[in-house]
């Protein structure tokens, strides 16, 4: 309780919590000197809110050089410490845990049941984005066929890029957080499939059927899980 009350007093700030929100999508190290260009403050009220961030265990920092001499710079980058914030207290963690092994110890059927689930859960969470936008829904063009999934992949807390080549058949997207991580460390396998079937369902609810190739695993030491979705298969 006494650190929930620390970090919810940290991200009380406005401006401390734009900053976090900005290190959660940058997807790499950030500096003092960027945060104070972004949000025009001086670079030691930066300093100042990064430290509090880093305070509660929500960012982390170390010193390095640039290789453009000089000082070193201290770099902040996010914490992989779980942020979570229940009131009363709720350990979701832990169900998610009984359900995987409860699952599990079912077989090859339970594996099948958790893969089509996953699936299913896919397409209702673009639905409910579609359901947010129905101005969208009627002859939807390729770009906002590919906003509602980034939209949606976002807000599921992915945080996602793509990049669709140029003839618009193919989408070569990264995740750069996975909401399951920390199921995942028991179950990498099992998780790492569910999560590919979760992302082919909301691929296929706007795009129809698609052939989706992983081409990185951030449980295989990559900085992300990256694909690319075919379309038109």
């Amino acid at each position: 309780m006494e650190q929930t009350l620390k970090i919810t007093s940290v991200l009380s700030d406005p401006t401390r919590y734009y900053i976090y929100q900005y290190i959660t999508k940058r997807h790499k190290d950030v500096t003092v000197q960027e945060i104070a260009d972004n949000f025009e403050i001086h670079p030691n009220v930066a300093r100042l809110h990064l430290s509090k961030l880093e305070d509660v265990n929500m960012l982390i920092s170390e010193t390095k050089k640039t290789g453009k001499g000089g000082r070193p710079s201290r770099l902040y980058r996010m914490s992989e410490e779980v942020i979570q914030l229940h009131f009363p207290f709720r350990d979701y963690q832990l169900l998610s845990k009984i359900a995987m092994t409860t699952m599990m110890s079912l077989g090859e059927a339970g594996k099948k049941a958790l893969y089509i689930t996953g699936k299913r859960f896919g397409s209702e969470l673009m639905e409910q984005e579609m359901a947010r936008h129905p101005q969208l829904s009627e002859e939807m063009t390729f770009e906002h066929k590919l906003n509602s999934i980034k939209n949606a992949a976002t807000l599921a807390g992915f945080y996602p890029e793509f990049e669709p080549n140029s003839e618009k058949t193919k989408i070569y997207f990264q995740i750069f957080n996975c909401p399951f991580k920390e199921i995942a460390i028991e179950h990498s396998e099992t998780v790492c499939n569910m999560h590919y079937e979760y992302l082919r369902g909301m691929f296929e609810s706007v795009f129809g059927e698609i052939e989706l190739i992983e081409k990185e695993n951030m449980f295989t030491g990559c900085n992300s899980c990256s694909y690319q979705a075919v379309i038109g298969q």
